[in-house]
């Protein structure tokens, strides 16, 4: 069976002038999704959240016109991340990224399962090495990441020998936007259900982005994880801001609650950079006071 091949370009790239535009567009392009000249011209054309939405939906069609499966599935994706919880087009781009992504990667050996965990399930896909197996990773991401995204990366540690078993946790891709499960910090409770699912005693298991602070509790709590790996998590989040921005978010949400929910529900109106970080986090943890998600993000 002869398997997609990834390339992982070297060095990160100034796309874009806006340092969170330019992360995502370099976050494609090095994973092997991304043509070189498309986030190029992307970096060009995108100056605000419908910019975004708008060029990478043309070039995933453009892509599809030219027969670029793999390009097309992760500018769909590419689009949808950017899309506010709102939108209905949200789903719509989410359903064409995975729609061609298991068309694409069908006859490869991909294995896909389904968790039983509270009222839905845990979406789980593995890959397996063409050889014995010198052991079993799990793998999972972060905050809103969905599992498909880390396919290269379960590719490339599958040619390394190994058994690779992805999920995604409440708040992550299906299992949020299908199953309805939101965010949950007790990372150890989806990653026992997956264990206890393949029958699993002894594994690594890596967590990506916020992923790297949730597979470090897993691990604490977990005896069934032997190796752990935390890769690219911030450990406090409250000092993204600088100082006097932090003793203010701290003051007004602990002395004036409902004023500065309200600040903040009305900053949604914005469309900017702040809205969408609100929009995405009362959606991925399910709560409609902003208050409780800013919160529960900064003070914990």
């Amino acid at each position: 069976m002869e398997k997609t091949q990834f390339k992982f370009p070297v060095g990160y790239h100034k796309f874009h002038q806006n340092q969170l535009f330019n992360y995502q567009l370099n976050r494609w392009y090095s994973w092997g999704y991304a043509r070189l000249e498309d986030m190029e011209y992307a970096g060009l054309k995108i100056d605000n959240f419908q910019d975004w939405k708008n060029i990478m939906i043309k070039l995933a069609q453009t892509a599809l016109q030219q027969d670029r499966l793999i390009n097309a599935a992760f500018y769909y994706r590419a689009a949808e991340f950017y899309t506010f919880s709102h939108d209905p087009d949200k789903e719509i781009l989410y359903d064409k990224f995975c729609d061609l992504f298991y068309n694409i990667f069908q006859d490869e050996g991909l294995e896909r399962f389904k968790v039983p965990y509270h009222d839905g399930f845990l979406p789980v896909i593995k890959t397996s090495p063409e050889g014995k197996s010198k052991g079993t990773i799990v793998l999972h991401g972060g905050f809103d990441s969905c599992i498909e995204e880390f396919y290269s990366w379960m590719w490339y540690f599958s040619s390394q020998g190994y058994e690779v078993i992805g999920f995604e946790g409440p708040g992550q891709g299906l299992a949020r936007k299908k199953y309805g499960i939101p965010l949950d910090i007790e990372w150890e409770k989806p990653t026992a259900a997956v264990l206890d699912y393949f029958n699993l005693d002894d594994v690594t298991l890596i967590g990506i982005s916020m992923g790297g602070w949730f597979c470090l509790r897993a691990a604490a709590f977990e005896p069934r994880i032997k190796k752990v790996i935390a890769q690219g998590h911030a450990l406090d989040y409250m000092k993204i801001p600088n100082i006097l921005a932090q003793k203010m978010l701290i003051f007004f949400i602990k002395y004036f609650p409902n004023f500065s929910n309200k600040i903040t529900l009305n900053n949604l109106k914005k469309c900017d950079m702040e809205a969408w970080t609100t929009s995405n986090l009362m959606y991925i943890t399910d709560k409609k006071d902003a208050l409780r998600c800013h919160g529960r993000l900064l003070l914990r």
